[in-house]
């Protein structure tokens, strides 16, 4: 009987059937490189703004306190952007003149918002509150990384759904006192220990001392605390 196909089909069958499963697997893993890769999470991006404020130079080097601008951090779902006038309460004073702070001049004359551009963004269907995370002892720093030595703002964490339920499931490497809660500078270590041992804080502690009541990982990792 004759050769239907040709003896070169051979290799090809063999590339078919190991190639494309090899195909499938590279795809899936290719695409989830990308999907957490900062071209798609936004991590570490500079966002434009319409003046370039300056985190290093206001809470590195001034010291400015988080909550001066941020006013409803503390007792509300969203931190809050400070009205122009904040801004004014010194730049009617200081670098007055600043071409660079034109926008902001102009912003309190008209009595209209800068339209500053978020950079932590989150999608719609993610609730999330910065009060509760501040009153349970979750620090800025957990979230925003080392905000006060950022000339221009940028996301420092993925914000993907992984990184927020590694946290959710073990709270508390990332819990601190309550009155270090601003603190850029704190560290869970020696070097910042605890006064009445002397040693570093232990998670034990800090619940004790902030007096928390910390839910088990199944209530804060369920999908309708954040998915609401």
């Amino acid at each position: 009987m004759a050769q239907i196909f040709h003896s070169s089909m051979n290799s090809v069958a063999r590339i078919s059937v190991f190639g494309l499963p090899l195909l499938f697997v590279g795809s899936i893993l290719g695409g989830t490189i990308i999907y957490r890769s900062p071209y798609i999470t936004g991590e570490r991006e500079v966002i434009d703004q319409p003046v370039p404020f300056s985190h290093k130079h206001h809470v590195g080097e001034l010291g400015i306190d988080c909550r001066y601008c941020h006013t409803s951090v503390e007792t509300s779902a969203y931190a809050g952007i400070p009205p122009t006038k904040t801004c004014m309460n010194c730049h009617q004073q200081m670098w007055a003149g600043s071409d660079m702070l034109g926008p902001v001049r102009e912003s309190y004359k008209q009595d209209k918002s800068i339209p500053w551009e978020g950079v932590h963004n989150l999608p719609n269907y993610v609730y999330f509150n910065h009060s509760i995370h501040l009153a349970k002892g979750v620090g800025c720093y957990s979230c925003h990384g080392e905000i006060d030595k950022m000339n221009l703002t940028f996301q420092d964490k993925s914000l993907l759904m992984e990184w927020c339920l590694k946290c959710h499931r073990n709270p508390g490497p990332n819990l601190r006192p309550k009155e270090e809660i601003f603190s850029m500078t704190w560290r869970r270590d020696k070097d910042h220990p605890n006064p009445k041992t002397g040693e570093a804080w232990t998670t034990d502690e800090i619940i004790d001392h902030n007096k928390l009541k910390i839910r088990d990982a199944i209530q804060i990792t369920s999908c309708s605390t954040c998915h609401r």
